[in-house]
């Protein structure tokens, strides 16, 4: 019954045997109705309802096999015929007998026999697609002959032969690569008989002699791999290059070959001689035919001196020019890069295999020459490869790298620039390669990005292995430019000076390249070979050239501030890493900052702006040298200190720059180890008093106890009631409404206030104080004796001044506002941001709008936030600082409660932008909680925190969803876009706090209040009245997963939030709190009876319905794994698993059991999946390719003009990018809506 098309085909059919030929007329007089341009929506609309039905009709089968055989019908009504034939299959399985399932199965080979080239190709693929869906559930069971009746199809015409191809290709596919639920079924028995049919006997039994051959499902010996690579052959020997069906045939084989070559034994590979057909098929000259070869585990002989030869031609043939580009050629270059990368990473993963005879020279050779290609598209696979070769202790030591180490490093330094700001209209060919590829300006910045990285660690790596040859390159090729800066490019002159211009960039390249050989060197000094003594004779003579290298560059004269500030970068970066014992240069580079005091000039705002940078830039080297040198600073801290006195005294400064000079001098004295203990208390006291001083003003602590006080002490009083007069309300474009002299006067106030309060001062010298410290060091344990009493009178103004700036953002606050007015106070206090890839124009437009509105109501309006925003964010940076001083910040008794009210009281009032920045605040206020003090600080931090974030982002998420059901104008869906990317980044920061939180592998580490309790308990007593009371005993060590698993106060808030995420339209984080429950649904299988029901019946709720939405399409196997997990370890204890999944459409009791057993029975995910999946298989949402409404291009179509990028340059760009989702209405549920009784 195999193969017979004649069996039992009643049952079938009606109930008398009739085929039913006005069934048959209906349907086709439906499609006719449906394809018809004089058809009406609503006729077309009863024809669809009746073509569905006609689908799950009992005569569908035998009515899909009598259309699809008749070549009389048209080709839609044939392929509409298949498409029943596949429902049934599909659908309806299970419920046929032996004698149905063989009658149905004889039609399906029935209709294979019948394939001719008269068929179009969309029928002959389905009917392949039919073969496959009946090998995955019957083949190897009650199908026996398939291997032989893909043989005897073999045995025929071409067109035969392709519809093998094609059953071959998909099967391995679906069984091997794909998670395809049907074939995960049975996955062990179609692992094995794939195996069977496509492995040469002798190489079975060679390997497998004792293996089982009851069920002997191969015919002949020789085995599908051997079939594939002898039809190949026949059609390179047969005008393939010519003849558009052998050609067609020959890309078919390709492609079945490469399915298999990703599961069959390499020793069958090796028997059938593969790789010499494939590699063979490289000669032909046809660019669809090369581009199959991407896929090659390509061996030994591809090293060969022919080889090598042969694949240098072809590179060579393939290179276009970036004018004029020929889309297949440029095509075959970039699949041509990712295979010779493929042959690169062997040489790196398997050295020892590449025979002695091998061309290596050669093939290096190539890879620089596919590695210099005018395209970064071309070059980054190769690139990647260089970087794996040279960092390899086994390849990188080779002498075969010697001769392309000049080149590499000049490939690199070329690269280097930064071509995202370079502009458009360049003429630059590597720009116009990146143009032509990548679309969007996001995309952009992250592949020139990941490009750079792998530059710098070329050179990173070159210096290392060989230090003196490579920097001397460097510095020589850095000094040639630095000579030739500006020629071919017009003379620096402040009145056309550009902050992106061409000497800029290239200077920037050339350092970065210096700071990447910098890096490598210093790797090497600290890993000092056999020879200690001639290296460090080596050292010192370097060294010495070095500082003579740097002493030319500080000598030089540059006139644009970012060139001279890169400069500055770059001597501090020598001074404190390859010259870090050279004090005498390290005072120089010093002395250069201190007179490195250049004027504003406000005629020229741009070139005015990247002085305003150089000077920031001066203050934050000087931190450097400070930070990294403070005991060589300790020498001259007289002569510093005198200096700066009298460089504050000239005049000139601001207090933030003032204040950059004082810190210096404070970092010097706290970081020293020479100095005496008595005097660095003595001078650091003298930093830290006047802002003790400022926090103990009563005047500033009256002032912020009330809303109203605060907003008179920022100079916010005034705001409102000029708001109101001038009825901002009314005015619709901000930007061009002038501010008067009362409005300028209120916006000059509010820069001027926050001058005035300790805010600045307290979080840049408590900011230093910690800075990248070892806790426990000495300088640590000075920065907590510094601070400990100062903390505790900080903390009660500072958390009313935080909590009066969330109270801001709520309108409810603003009393005495007109109710008309109120909607102006978000609009007010939302931020103006620039967002690659959706806001219009570049950034620098951007910052040139915002600059020229600054004397506009918008500018006002800028005003009113930024005041707001300094004083919120630097009370986050203090509150930072201060938990990273540890017990002396988490140990008060009364701060938890007080904390979480300030922080989260009004955060549902803050943008998702600003609700991102205070999570990431909470982070690490959480993540630096001790141990021992987690149950007395944690609970109220998160329960508030989840309980913020879960009502955020659920009402954001439902605002979204209205706004995309409405018409916009282009203004308005920029905007909205911006919005929707907000508020997907605020998404994923809380759902990565919640996988960290709940990590199984975040072990509790012992802090410093663990080793050290003594100490701990006598700091905590200096603290008098405010000291903090003694924790609860908790394990000292406990993982932070089982404490907040077992705390309620925060898991309830929490488990809330995350089963809400699960309907939330963001893949990326419905995927990680899919894994968050995966991990912590086994926590409550045996426990906690009241957490499992919540989760049988709430989570399992929310992943069937998500399951069903087309959205989520892409998780439903991540989806299908958790409903498998809760039912499988919940349903013992619980029936509620059992009555939802009964409660769905479609879902009989009997199955339901028959799943629940097998459930219970098999331990692999991949079939547990499988099962859940075919249980909801009328229930999953669909992709839009499933729908229909894409199709799939032939093989050998014509590449499009813009390529997308190749996978594996995907794979190497490490920033995770979500792709654009379809914008719009939910989906209607349907069937679901009632599901859940």
């Amino acid at each position: 019954m195999n193969g017979n098309a004649n069996g039992a085909i009643a049952p079938l059919v009606n109930g008398d045997g009739a085929a039913g030929p006005q069934s048959l007329f209906q349907i086709v007089e439906a499609l006719e109705a449906i394809h018809s341009a004089q058809s009406t929506n609503e006729s077309r609309r009863q024809a669809s309802i009746f073509l569905e039905q006609a689908k799950t009709s009992r005569e569908a089968p035998y009515h899909g096999f009598t259309l699809a055989s008749d070549r009389s019908q048209l080709p839609v009504v044939r392929h509409f015929a298949l498409s029943l034939l596949e429902y049934a299959i599909k659908h309806n399985w299970t419920e046929y007998s032996l004698e149905q399932s063989g009658a149905l199965r004889g039609w399906v080979l029935q209709l294979a026999r019948d394939v001719n080239g008269q068929d179009p190709l969309y029928i002959r693929n389905k009917i392949a697609q039919l073969w496959v869906e009946l090998a995955k559930r019957s083949w190897a069971s009650e199908w026996i002959d398939m291997d032989e009746l893909l043989v005897r199809l073999w045995a025929g015409p071409i067109v035969q032969k392709e519809l093998v191809l094609l059953v071959l290709e998909t099967l391995s596919e679906d069984v091997f690569n794909r998670e395809d639920s049907a074939a995960a079924l049975r996955g062990t028995q179609l692992n094995r008989a794939c195996v069977d049919i496509f492995t040469p006997a002798s190489v079975l039994a060679e390997n497998f002699p004792a293996r089982d051959t009851d069920v002997n499902v191969r015919f002949g010996d020789e085995g599908w791999l051997a079939r594939l690579g002898d039809l190949l052959e026949w059609c390179l020997e047969h005008n393939v290059g010519t003849d558009e069906e052998v050609r067609a045939c020959a890309i078919k084989t390709l492609a079945a070959l490469k399915a298999a070559m990703q599961w069959v034994m390499h020793k069958a590979t090796a028997a059938v001689h593969c790789t010499e057909h494939i590699c063979k098929s490289l000669t032909v000259p046809s660019v669809p035919v090369q581009m199959e070869d991407d896929f090659l585990a390509l061996v030994c002989p591809m090293y060969g001196a022919e080889s090598v030869n042969l694949l240098k031609r072809l590179y060579e043939w393939s290179v276009v020019d970036a004018t004029n580009v020929d889309e297949e050629k440029y095509l075959l270059s970039k699949k041509f890069s990712e295979m010779i990368s493929n042959l690169g990473n062997f040489i790196e993963q398997r050295p020892l295999l590449i025979p002695g005879s091998s061309d290596l020279s050669g093939f290096l050779n190539l890879m620089l020459n596919i590695m210099s290609h005018q395209s970064m598209t071309v070059s980054l696979p190769v690139l990647s490869t260089w970087v794996k070769l040279l960092k390899s202790d086994t390849t990188g030591q080779s002498d075969a790298f010697d001769p392309l180490v000049g080149s590499l490093l000049d490939i690199c330094s070329q690269r280097l620039i930064k071509y995202e700001s370079l502009p458009e209209d360049s003429d630059d060919p590597s720009l116009v390669f990146l143009l032509e590829d990548i679309d969007t300006m996001p995309e952009r910045h992250t592949f020139v990005g990941v490009y750079r990285r792998y530059c710098v660690q070329v050179v990173e790596t070159i210096v290392k292995r060989r230090p003196f040859d490579a920097m001397c390159h460097i510095l020589a090729q850095t000094s040639h430019s630095l000579k030739t800066l500006y020629d071919g490019q017009p003379p620096f002159r402040i009145e056309t000076y550009k902050k992106n211009s061409v000497p800029a960039l290239r200077v920037d390249a050339h350092f970065t390249v210096v700071e990447a050989a910098l890096k490598g060197y210093v790797k090497w000094i600290d890993s000092h070979g056999s020879t200690p003594q001639q290296d460090e004779l080596e050292r010192s003579t370097m060294e010495t050239n070095l500082e003579s290298w740097c002493e030319q560059l500080l000598g030089m004269d540059f006139k644009d501030p970012l060139i001279k500030k890169r400069a500055l970068q770059l001597a501090v970066t020598f001074s404190t890493t390859a010259l870090d014992k050279r004090a005498g240069f390290m005072l120089k580079v010093l002395e250069h900052i201190l007179m490195t005091r250049p004027t504003e000039n406000p005629a020229y705002p741009a070139h005015s702006d990247a002085v305003k940078d150089l000077q920031h830039d001066c203050a934050q080297e000087l931190h450097r040298l400070a930070m990294k040198m403070p005991d060589h600073l300790l020498v001259v801290y007289d002569q510093l200190e005198a200096k700066i006195e009298d460089i504050v005294a000239e005049g000139g400064l601001d207090d933030k720059q003032r204040l950059s000079y004082y810190m210096f001098l404070f970092i010097i004295t706290h970081r020293a180890t020479t100095i005496d203990p008595q005097l660095r208390e003595s001078r650091l006291q003298n930093f830290v008093n006047p802002i003790k001083l400022s926090w103990q003003d009563a005047e500033l602590t009256r002032s912020v106890s009330t809303f109203q006080g605060f907003c008179g002490l920022l100079g916010l009083g005034r705001v409102q009631e000029y708001l109101v007069s001038r009825q901002v309300h009314k005015i619709e474009d901000w930007s061009q409404y002038q501010l008067d002299a009362e409005g300028l006067a209120i916006q000059t106030e509010l820069n001027e206030r926050f001058q005035l309060l300790p805010l600045r001062p307290t979080k840049s010298f408590i900011g230093v104080s910690n800075d990248k410290l070892i806790k426990g060091s000495t300088t640590y344990n000075t920065a907590c004796a510094l601070w400990q009493d100062v903390i505790p009178i900080i903390l009660p103004n500072l958390l009313q001044f935080l909590s009066h700036c969330h109270a801001f953002h709520n309108p409810l606050n603003w009393t005495g506002l007109p109710e008309e007015l109120r909607p102006i106070v978000t609009r007010v206090l939302t931020d103006r941001f620039w967002q690659a890839g959706i806001s219009t124009g570049s950034k620098d437009d951007f910052y040139a709008r915002v600059g020229n509105t600054r004397t506009t109501m918008e500018g006002f309006a800028s005003s009113i936030r930024g005041a707001v925003r300094m004083v919120r964010e630097t009370c986050y940076s203090i509150l930072f600082c201060m938990s990273r001083l540890d017990i002396h910040f988490y140990g008060f008794v009364e701060l938890p409660g007080p904390l979480a009210q300030a922080l989260f009281a009004d955060a549902h009032a803050l943008s998702s932008h600003q609700m991102s920045v205070l999570l990431n605040v909470a982070r690490f206020l959480v993540d630096d909680c001790p141990a021992n003090l987690r149950a007395h600080f944690l609970p109220p931090i998160l329960a508030s925190l989840f309980t913020q974030v879960d009502s955020k982002v659920s009402s954001e998420w439902e605002q979204l969803t209205r706004k995309a059901q409405a018409t916009s104008d282009d203004d308005s869906l920029t905007q909205e876009m911006k919005e929707e990317s907000i508020l997907r980044q605020l998404t994923y920061s809380a759902v990565l706090m919640v996988a960290g939180l709940l990590d199984p592998q975040r072990e509790a580490k012992p802090h410093t209040a663990d080793v050290a309790e003594d100490v701990t308990q006598a700091l905590m007593g200096k603290m008098g009245n405010a000291s903090p009371a003694q924790p609860p005993k908790v394990e000292r060590r406990q993982p932070m997963r089982d404490f907040i698993l077992s705390s309620d106060a925060i898991l309830e808030p929490l488990i809330l939030f995350c089963t809400h995420a699960l309907r939330l339209r963001d893949q990326r984080c419905c995927s990680v709190i899919i894994r968050v429950f995966r991990s912590i649904v086994p926590k409550f299988s045996e426990n906690r009876p009241d957490i499992r029901e919540f989760i049988c019946n709430e989570v399992l709720k929310a992943s069937i319905t998500s399951l069903h939405e087309d959205y989520f399409v892409e998780l439903q196997r991540e989806l299908a794994q958790l409903i498998a997990t809760i039912f499988i370890l919940y349903s013992p204890h619980s029936n509620t698993p059992r009555h939802i999944l009964l409660s769905l459409p479609g879902v009989e009791e009997r199955k339901l059991d028959l799943v629940a057993k097998q459930l219970f029975a098999v331990n692999s995910g991949r079939q547990q999946r499988a099962l859940i999946l075919d249980l909801l298989q009328g229930l999953r949402g669909q992709s839009i390719a499933e729908q229909g409404q894409i199709t799939r291009p032939p093989q050998n179509q014509k590449p499009v003009s813009r390529d997308k990028r190749m996978s594996l340059q995907q794979h190497l760009i490490s920033e995770d990018q979500e792709a654009n989702k379809n914008r719009g209405a939910s989906p209607d549920l349907g069937g679901l809506v009632d599901m859940f009784r």
